[in-house]
């Protein structure tokens, strides 16, 4: 071991507060597993958009006690220079149910009591939602949720909310990143958190604020439209994570009475114990809420991820069996749903530039208004909520990852009240004795059948730049169809196939879109980091009058299997 990592590595250990972080470490010198200390030590784990995620273990490229304070001292430093009253505005604190959670959020707590800031610290585990909420309800000037979504056991994860109740956006993702790196080489003071009560820099979130964000969902303005909650039957899956207790509640506060919740997975387990990967989108993840709702003969299957703030669900076909609907299915409904019961001065949507380009169409059709944005929530809501107008008020927003806002009471993502929207939905639909593939196939039948796909290719290390390579040979037709537009993001230019050209109002990005003359679109996405890139596939297939979802889909399937050959077979090698 040189002499500059062998440093680095003994201030570490010296350092570290976590006695079984420090005998990890010590045991991979003890083996002299140079390489493994060398990887532990290769940079920081990067504080980005996302704020933290990464696996714990020892070393700063890990998740683990000392990377938590490092990373509260750098948070801390940056809202003192940026927020004059932010010792009394305070910090919003929670935590997911995962095995280091509390003790992180305890650690980000006591070095911002050590501060002199205040901290609102939830009593116990809590949905991520419910700490966006906590910003705006309590006034606060950010948010941390120590969370790792639905990553694996051996992940955790810290994310930041701005006083605006959404998640940070530049330049304070890099301004917080510049202030943990000078807070590394600096003594960090951690207060204990009885010290910090005594003071009365710590507020300990009791069942009154919990009460709080119920209370929040059950009058919310867009989740009033109450009909027949007693027609709809669902089961319901918190996924080992912490949705259950405030799923169940909502619902109830909503009038539904026939929840079924799955036993073996309600309380919160860091090790997902029934769940190869604790996210409703891979495969197998929602078997065991969809053989409850089997064994009920339940309308739906709906499941949180383990912080609640995803939605997925699963509902019954004429067979008796369950089908999983997509993100941009879900959006789709969504979107429908409560434009068509919005008042007039509150019809503003969003939706991002890799989701599927259905609820543009449905706002247009509906006098509304959609705006797309780049990929994740902190864009979909931060625009939201500066680009809405006392005309035109922020109504909802999705991705296709499983993430919808309802209303302007969270500015991110919300799967317990999307659990309710959805369920209020169902209910209506019910009421006219109408299920949601109807609702579905109405929606298709006027706008055509989107099917959206995305597959990620590798690539050679010896292949071009695919945004390069795409940006000087720009296709003029993919898959035997002209190409009409390519919008290039890094440029801020949609530039037509006529020689005309306009401007996009949207960060750069390197992401390339082309709409194609069949209304099938592809987006590509290379990759900054790794000989990868991402394409995102749609297709628009017109449904007759005798077409059934099912015969659209296949035809619109076997479409989408040749256009993705096709612009696959024309990329560089």
């Amino acid at each position: 071991m040189d002499t500059q990592l062998k440093f680095r590595v003994q201030h570490w250990l010296k350092n570290d507060p976590d006695p079984l972080m420090r005998a990890e470490l010590q045991a991979l010198i003890d083996a002299g597993d140079e390489q493994a200390i060398t990887a532990r030590f290769a940079g920081r784990l990067a504080f980005g958009t996302a704020g933290l995620r990464g696996v714990v273990g020892a070393g700063p490229t890990r998740m683990n006690r000392l990377v938590v304070q490092q990373t509260s001292a750098g948070l801390g430093a940056y809202l003192m220079a940026q927020v004059s009253d932010i010792a009394t505005r305070g910090v919003v604190i929670g935590y997911d149910g995962r095995h280091d959670s509390q003790q992180f959020a305890e650690d980000a707590a006591g070095v911002l009591c050590g501060l002199g800031i205040k901290v609102y610290l939830t009593k116990k585990i809590a949905a991520t939602p419910l700490v966006a909420f906590g910003v705006l309800h309590l006034g606060a000037a950010a948010g941390i949720v120590v969370t790792a979504s639905h990553n694996p056991p051996q992940y955790n994860g810290y994310k930041v909310y701005w006083g605006n109740g959404a998640q940070i956006i530049p330049p304070h993702d890099s301004g917080i990143a510049a202030c943990i790196e000078k807070a590394v080489n600096e003594q960090i003071k951690v207060t204990s958190l009885d010290d910090a009560l005594t003071a009365g820099h710590l507020q300990i979130l009791a069942d009154d604020f919990y009460q709080a964000y119920r209370d929040g969902v059950h009058q919310s303005p867009v989740l009033q439209h109450q009909t027949a909650p007693e027609q709809v039957s669902l089961a319901y899956t918190a996924m080992h994570g912490v949705g259950n207790e405030m799923a169940l509640d909502v619902l109830k506060d909503a009038g539904f009475t026939k929840v079924y919740s799955v036993a073996a997975q309600a309380q919160p387990d860091g090790d997902f114990p029934t769940v190869n990967f604790p996210n409703p989108e891979e495969k197998g993840a929602m078997d065991m809420v969809m053989a409850e709702a089997k064994k009920h003969n339940a309308m739906l299957a709906c499941a949180n991820d383990p912080d609640a703030d995803r939605f997925a669900v699963a509902v019954r076909k004429s067979d008796g069996d369950y089908q999983m609907l997509t993100g941009d299915q879900v959006g789709v409904l969504f979107g429908h749903y409560l434009l068509t019961h919005a008042p007039d001065n509150q019809r503003f949507t969003c939706t991002t530039i890799v989701s599927s380009s259905l609820l543009s169409k449905v706002a247009a059709s509906l006098e509304a208004t959609c705006r797309t944005t780049l990929t994740g929530f902190k864009w979909l809501t931060n625009v939201g909520m500066t680009e809405q107008t006392d005309d035109n008020r922020f109504l909802f927003a999705y991705e296709e990852a499983l993430g919808y806002t309802l209303g302007t009471m969270v500015w991110d993502k919300d799967g317990l009240s999307a659990l309710v929207g959805f369920a209020q939905l169902t209910a209506e639909l019910a009421s006219q004795g109408q299920t949601i593939w109807d609702r579905l196939e109405s929606i298709y039948q006027q706008h055509g059948f989107h099917l959206n796909s995305q597959v990620s290719i590798a690539l050679k290390p010896t292949t071009p730049n695919i945004g390069a390579y795409l940006r000087d040979n720009p296709p003029q037709s993919i898959a035997g169809h002209k190409v009409v537009s390519t919008d290039d993001i890094n440029l801020g230019k949609r530039l037509f196939a006529d020689g005309g050209e306009e401007d996009i109002s949207l960060p750069a990005s390197d992401v390339l879109i082309y709409r194609l003359d069949n209304d099938a679109r592809v987006i590509v996405r290379p990759s900054g980091t790794e000989p990868k890139i991402k394409c995102y596939y749609e297709v628009v297939e017109t449904m007759n009058a005798n077409d059934t979802l099912a015969s659209a889909q296949l035809r619109a399937q076997a479409n989408m299997d040749a256009f993705v050959n096709a612009h696959q077979a024309s990329l560089p090698k």
